[in-house]
């Protein structure tokens, strides 16, 4: 059966990466309408599929116009819209705030007395609880205690999201189940895509697209902590079944490592995808990132096999060789979002040099 057939279907963030995958996803389960609310901070107009079941509302989910023209009868709604990432965040921790959380708080309250909503999933993050190692990391569980001390506005902000989550469930009985990320790769992820944020990260802000981006170029791979941190690389159509699975089978209030399960270092993602691209550039060994305590992370996908029947199922080397024909194949795009920013990653060049 085909739960999404002929729903009405909220995706905040769906001009995304991860937002514009699973939108193309839905529309092959033959919804209703699936509306799309984007402001473009980090993202690009034309991952919008050209489909008369899309309706695209350009603003923030934080705007009022957009809250209050939101349809009644919404079946589903899917969070992803985040200030993207990590470093942008301890660059402008007040701009983390308005576009990561009050986001959340936001989009919650207005969705809280919608008793015909089946679901809302919201994304969350698997770095804001993984333990702080650097060596040998045990997998994350989704029962793994949480610090109170974290290593940026990022991490904070999509935490407190949880949280917010958690209290619009037990107060207002708001069907949110958690879906928590780990690092997700793949077709559709523009470097420089959206508006500037302030650092050289508003392009290079993910590992995997810089690399297949700088490897084409035949340029020297950087590889902090000389390529020995790890983290768990899922491709994002697997992440857009995983939250499908999410809103389907998953319970209220609870929560989900979406993930494959295996750690891989930055040094082997490095060598497949040179390998991949003919790179032949010796890597860029550099320390350790002083923010980050986080060396090492892969989740347990115990729980989201057995209670969600989800497990990834697209290996690295698969995924990275699709990802390299998509970035060949997308080139013009890239430059266009790459090149709006130079001036400004020049700048900030010169000040830093």
């Amino acid at each position: 059966m085909n739960e999404f057939r002929d729903t009405r279907v909220l995706v905040v963030g769906g001009a995304g990466f991860v937002g514009s995958n699973l939108v193309h996803a839905l529309l092959g389960l033959a919804p209703r309408e699936i509306v799309v609310v984007d402001n473009l901070l980090s993202s690009d107009a034309s991952n919008v599929p050209d489909d008369p079941r899309v309706r695209f509302v350009f603003g923030s989910i934080n705007e009022r116009r957009v809250l209050e023209a939101l349809p009644r009868d919404l079946d589903y709604a899917f969070h992803l819209a985040c200030y993207h990432g990590n470093q942008s965040s301890i660059a402008d921790p007040f701009a983390d705030h308005e576009n990561n959380l009050l986001t959340s708080l936001s989009l919650f309250d207005a969705l809280k007395d919608r008793r015909g909503l089946r679901k809302v999933v919201y994304a969350a993050a698997a770095c804001a609880v993984a333990e702080k190692v650097y060596g040998h990391a045990q997998p994350t569980t989704e029962e793994q205690p949480v610090s109170l001390f974290h290593d940026s506005p990022y991490s904070v902000s999509k935490l407190v999201g949880e949280l917010y989550g958690n209290y619009f469930f037990l107060r207002h009985q708001l069907p949110i189940v958690k879906a928590r990320f780990s690092n997700v790769y793949g077709p559709r992820e523009i470097l420089g895509a959206g508006r500037w944020r302030g650092t050289v990260h508003t392009v290079w802000r993910n590992v995997v697209p810089s690399f297949v981006w700088r490897s084409l170029a035949g340029e020297a791979l950087p590889l902090d902590n000389a390529g020995q941190t790890g983290r768990d690389f899922i491709f994002v159509e697997d992440m857009a079944r995983g939250l499908m699975a999410c809103a389907l089978r998953g319970k209220a209030g609870e929560a989900y490592n979406l993930a494959t399960g295996r750690e891989t270092t930055i040094l082997e993602l490095a060598t497949m995808i040179n390998a991949l691209t003919g790179n032949r550039t010796a890597p860029d060994l550099r320390p350790a990132r002083e923010w980050d305590r986080s060396g090492n992370r892969f989740a347990s996908t115990e729980k989201a096999k057995r209670e969600l029947g989800f497990e990834a199922t697209v290996d690295m080397g698969t995924g990275l060789e699709r990802t390299v024909e998509w970035t060949m194949a997308n080139r013009p795009t890239i430059e266009r979002c790459i090149t709006q920013h130079s001036k400004m990653m020049a700048q900030m060049a010169g000040a830093l040099g």
